[in-house]
């Protein structure tokens, strides 16, 4: 069906040739993957069997034809047994499905009857039947290059080449393709796909033919893809996942614990200033007080002007049940401070939040931001 005899391309402007003496031979009916990394020569193979290139030694016979001896009037005619799919579909865009598929046959004269049959059976074997009306934008990656295929089948190939045909499409889209492509060739059709997918070449354990720099290197009936050490992997390492989830955990469990404790709830109610922490604690503070001084309380008051006026006396200190918060305003600046018996003012009046300084202030008291 196909065969590489010692086949060498070189191409002009380059010292290293794409191909060196490749040689090997494809059945009738076969699936073969080449596969290789990027500028090993795989797209080389292929476009020497299509007949796009010659070789610069060696032969290329498909379907029993010396391709270096085959004129370019007659490639036409060869080409009707070739069918391609390409990694970017090459779709006619002004043309609807039905258009892009039926072109194929337009071009090598197919009768009009002929073509209202096969147009129809292909669409409907590659998944595209009722969608005949449809314009490539219109369709999703997959759904183009199912017709890009439905294309290349049309005229019932012999030989089926693919060029990356999943190269840009999604996983699950792929895998309909490489399904549609299987199913295609169990009806007879040879196909040969050169790829990187290694996913697809491990599971489908088909025939592989690897090339290395345009030498080929494994010719292996039932095998996989071989080094996958020069592929891209996206996927995360266990050990790092498995750190990463143990730190989240720990951290995660020490904001519960702290969010639990007592003094972290009172610490959080002091940072926002709330009334109800201050006055809850008002009491704990009266009991200290009552034990350090139990008769007397003795205290200065500061006035504006930051000069202290000394107390003339003390009074006992009056426990009340509920004290009441202070109603008097603070003395304007151009009055002076009158000195205030210390019994007038209820020691237990004062909340905790003016006890520490941290009550209503005059704004023409702050001087400066605080630290």
């Amino acid at each position: 069906m196909i065969r590489f005899e010692n086949v060498t391309k070189r191409f002009r402007g380059t010292a290293k040739p794409a191909l060196s003496k490749v040689d090997f031979e494809v059945l009738r009916g076969e699936f073969v993957f080449l596969v290789g990394a990027s500028g090993s020569g795989k797209s080389s193979c292929l476009r020497l069997i299509l007949r796009e290139e010659t070789p610069s030694d060696g032969r290329v016979v498909v379907l029993g034809r010396d391709l270096r001896s085959l004129s370019n009037r007659k490639v036409p005619y060869f080409r009707r047994h070739v069918g391609a799919v390409f990694q970017d579909f090459r779709l006619l865009p002004n043309k609807t499905v039905f258009q892009n598929v039926a072109f194929t046959l337009q071009v090598i004269g197919s009768s009009r009857g002929f073509i209202q049959q096969a147009v129809p059976e292909v669409l409907a074997l590659v998944g595209l039947a009722g969608k005949e009306k449809r314009f490539p934008h219109e369709l999703s990656g997959g759904e183009q290059q199912r017709v890009a295929i439905a294309r290349a089948l049309v005229n019932r190939p012999q030989v089926l080449l693919a060029d990356e045909p999943t190269g840009n499409l999604d996983p699950g889209t792929s895998v309909d393709i490489m399904q549609l492509l299987a199913r295609i060739n169990a009806g007879g059709t040879t196909v040969v796909m050169a790829t990187h997918e290694a996913g697809f070449v491990d599971q489908m354990q088909r025939r592989v033919i690897e090339l290395v720099e345009g030498e080929m290197v494994r010719d292996e009936r039932h095998g996989g893809y071989g080094d996958t050490s020069s592929l891209p992997s996206l996927a995360p390492e266990p050990e790092r996942g498995a750190a990463a989830v143990a730190a989240l955990t720990a951290v995660l469990e020490v904001q519960r614990e702290t969010a639990l404790s007592p003094s972290s709830a009172v610490s959080s109610a002091y940072g926002h200033g709330t009334t109800q922490a201050a006055e809850a604690s008002t009491d704990v503070a009266e009991a200290d007080a009552a034990e350090e001084a139990p008769g007397a309380a003795s205290g200065e008051i500061e006035s504006d002007e930051h000069h202290a006026a000394p107390a003339e006396k003390t009074a006992p200190v009056a426990a009340e049940p509920e004290p009441a918060p202070p109603t008097h305003a603070p003395a304007p600046r151009t009055q002076p401070v009158p000195i205030v018996d210390i019994a007038e003012v209820e020691v237990a009046e004062l909340g905790l939040a003016d006890r520490l300084g941290l009550g209503e202030t005059d704004p023409d008291d702050e001087v400066g931001p605080t630290s």
